[in-house]
């Protein structure tokens, strides 16, 4: 055994004085074989030890993930709870995936949001991807033990490459909360029973006053087949479209005509309907529309929107929503109804609770099933995910106000 001064192993030496550090330690330990001096100059750092390196390590969670201290985790505790027994309340049974996938079933089924998603490789080559979300790894579930009828709740953490913002509770490691109905029902039961399961979590959490949007993409389709936009450009914008309300309609327009490759003339008429928004007036209004009512998806999507809103005016929640036209989901595999809730003004601190936003979100997905299924059989869908993380930040904002004024 060897003894080589530590001083001369040291990674940050070595990384400054490439040029010299063979001749500096041979000077030094002379008496050591060139073998052993030039095995422990070209030895990776990690094998070096942790005691000389000690004083250049910075120790922090990698960008965009966080620790969670008791005081938190008292309050992440009880914001599971709630939303458990509220699952449960409504019939749903737990399930659990992989927190990896294989590429070839995952990847494909998130168009625009595709970059987000963390690739892997294993020893073997195999190539794998962190989940992004829960429902595509949901619907594969589905395929996989040929399950047509299923009432589910899933909470676990997902993966994003994004540019985390720790001020509105966007991470790159997160947990969501998914409730989800699979199978075949009465229309648009199931639809209003997600959107029933968010108002009850969301109104017994307390953290502040919200808004329900809803939307259809096939009416949306409908507006942009009406409005001239080749069939092959809907995702893309419905990509754009989904960013509208985060920027300016000016901003959306001009990426809509610039990167998109949509004609000026055509925006202008998107733009004449995705920012109306109302209740059941705009519905009756649209279905009355001389050019939408040309569009047979549009008007099957209104229809169903009328049905819904009757059901959630039984529901006796439809005094926080709204159809939004402008409500996009850049997710490509909605094929029917979608809703988001957003947070409106909070007394506790208005300017960061706007910037917040969306705090739940989810809809239909008819066709995603099929895409795993061998024999292509669909089993329609439909869920709401819990935005945990930007309700925890609301919420322990809140605690923290509270003690600081000693209420």
């Amino acid at each position: 055994m060897h003894w080589i001064c530590p001083f001369f192993a040291k990674a940050s030496y070595r990384s400054r004085h490439l040029p010299v550090r063979l001749c500096i330690l041979r000077a030094f330990s002379s008496h050591l074989p060139n073998q052993v001096i030039e095995d422990v100059i070209n030895r990776p750092s990690s094998q070096l030890g942790t005691a000389t390196e000690k004083g250049n390590v910075i120790i922090k969670t990698a960008k965009g993930t966080r620790d969670f201290s008791p005081k938190q985790m008292v309050i992440r505790e009880k914001i599971f709870s709630t939303i458990i027994s509220c699952f449960k309340r409504h019939g749903a049974a737990t399930i659990d995936t992989p927190v990896f996938e294989r590429k070839d079933l995952l990847f494909d089924h998130y168009g625009e949001e595709s970059k987000l998603v963390y690739e892997l490789k294993d020893q073997a080559g195999e190539l794998l991807c962190l989940r992004y979300d829960l429902t595509v790894p949901f619907a594969r579930y589905l395929a996989m033990n040929k399950v047509s009828h299923f009432k589910r709740y899933h909470i676990a953490k997902v993966y994003r490459r994004e540019s985390p913002s720790l001020a509105t509770g966007r991470y790159r490691e997160f947990c969501q909360c998914d409730f989800d109905i699979a199978g075949q029902y009465d229309p648009m039961i199931p639809d209003a029973e997600c959107l029933k399961v968010m108002h009850e979590i969301l109104s017994a959490l307390q953290f502040g006053d919200f808004l329900i949007k809803i939307n259809e993409r096939r009416i949306l389709n409908g507006i942009f087949t009406i409005c001239g936009v080749p069939s092959t450009k809907f995702e893309t914008a419905c990509c754009t479209l989904d960013k509208l309300g985060k920027v300016t309609w000016k901003e959306v327009k001009n990426e809509m005509v610039e990167e998109d490759g949509i004609s000026p003339d055509a925006v202008d008429r998107i733009g004449e309907y995705v920012q109306l928004h109302g209740g059941i007036c705009l519905i009756e209004k649209l279905l009355q529309d001389p050019k939408l009512s040309q569009s047979k998806l549009a008007i099957e999507g209104l229809e169903d929107m009328k049905l819904l809103f009757e059901y959630l005016t039984l529901f006796g929640i439809i005094d926080q929503v709204t159809m939004d036209l402008s409500l996009a989901r850049g997710l490509n595999y909605y094929t029917g109804v979608i809703f988001e809730a957003v947070l409106q003004r909070q007394p506790s601190d208005a300017k960061e609770s706007l910037r917040i936003g969306s705090v739940a979100a989810g809809g239909r997905y008819d066709g995603l099933v099929a895409k795993f299924d061998p024999k292509g059989k669909k089993v329609p869908c439909v869920g709401v995910s819990i935005g945990v993380e930007r309700i925890f930040s609301i919420l322990e904002r809140n605690a923290e106000v509270r003690f600081i004024l000693n209420v």
